[in-house]
């Protein structure tokens, strides 16, 4: 197994295992690199559903999306895709996955099924970094803040919109708000990572939102500098892990007229502290 960087910020390639066949201690391996780069990238695994779902239930527990409908015979595996006729991309803005739940997941698996001929990379930005150079000032005003977090604002619910028609779970809450520190501590690592992010968090606590925007706006901004990110380029059995709980993600969209299907595992995690 070989494990190499792919920039300063975040973010490595691991090749020379399959993983349909995994030992114990390479599982471990993998786990210490994950949490190492926070998103790692496996080439070349062409699992079907059910390895798929193998190899996640070897990282953590999967969790049904609380908004769409699974595959057929896999409810926690969540097809993204954007057709050839749709503009808009499924999760098109930078975000922590479902930062709305009480309990967000830990992690969040992405396989590519069908990929543009060009275009359709994922940005990845570090959330202890973000926190890190932030100023102690800042630092001071942020630690003791909570933020709040809803599934119904306005600049993500568009990006969903076309997914909803088809594939909206059976009585699905269309706002599910949650309210989480805005600096959170990572439960293995200890270290404080920045837990806003522009998808879903509307406001502080005890703040209106016009009150908030100010210091949001800016955070939003800072997070994603471009010496905080990676990018990642897919190909069909691509396969990426990311950690939710310091990490975001940003799907470009700059491939319209063609077609992107990627299916989605995530796994279960523990209240932000």
């Amino acid at each position: 197994m070989k494990v190499k960087r792919i920039a300063g910020a975040l973010g490595a390639e691991i090749s020379g295992v399959d993983l349909r066949s995994l030992t114990d201690e390479k599982v471990a391996e993998i786990r210490a690199a994950w949490l190492e780069h926070l998103v790692i990238f496996f080439p070349d695994q062409p699992l079907s559903p059910a390895e798929y779902m193998a190899f996640a239930h070897r990282i953590g527990t999967p969790i049904e999306y609380p908004l769409m409908k699974g595959i057929p015979g896999f409810p926690e595996i969540v097809e993204v895709k954007k057709l050839e006729d749709e503009k808009v991309n499924f999760g098109g803005v930078w975000h922590s996955d479902t930062a709305y739940l009480e309990v967000p997941p830990m992690a969040s698996m992405l396989l590519a099924r069908e990929v543009p001929p060009h275009g359709g990379d994922t940005l990845f930005a570090n959330m202890y970094l973000a926190y890190e150079a932030l100023s102690a000032g800042m630092k001071r005003l942020l630690d003791p803040l909570v933020g709040v977090n809803s599934s119904a604002k306005a600049d993500v619910t568009r990006t969903r919109e076309e997914r909803l028609k088809t594939d909206a779970r059976e009585g699905m809450v269309k706002d599910l708000v949650a309210e989480h520190p805005v600096v959170r501590t990572h439960p293995e690592t200890g270290r404080k990572a920045l837990y806003v992010n522009f998808a879903h968090t509307v406001r502080f606590r005890d703040m209106t939102e016009d009150e908030s925007a100010p210091i949001l706006n800016c955070l939003f901004e800072h997070q994603v500098r471009p010496e905080f990110t990676c990018r990642f380029s897919w190909k069909v059995g691509s396969l990426a892990l990311w950690d939710n709980r310091c990490t975001q993600h940003n799907p470009v969209n700059d491939y319209h007229g063609y077609r992107r299907v990627m299916h989605r595992i995530t796994l279960a995690g523990d209240r932000p502290r």
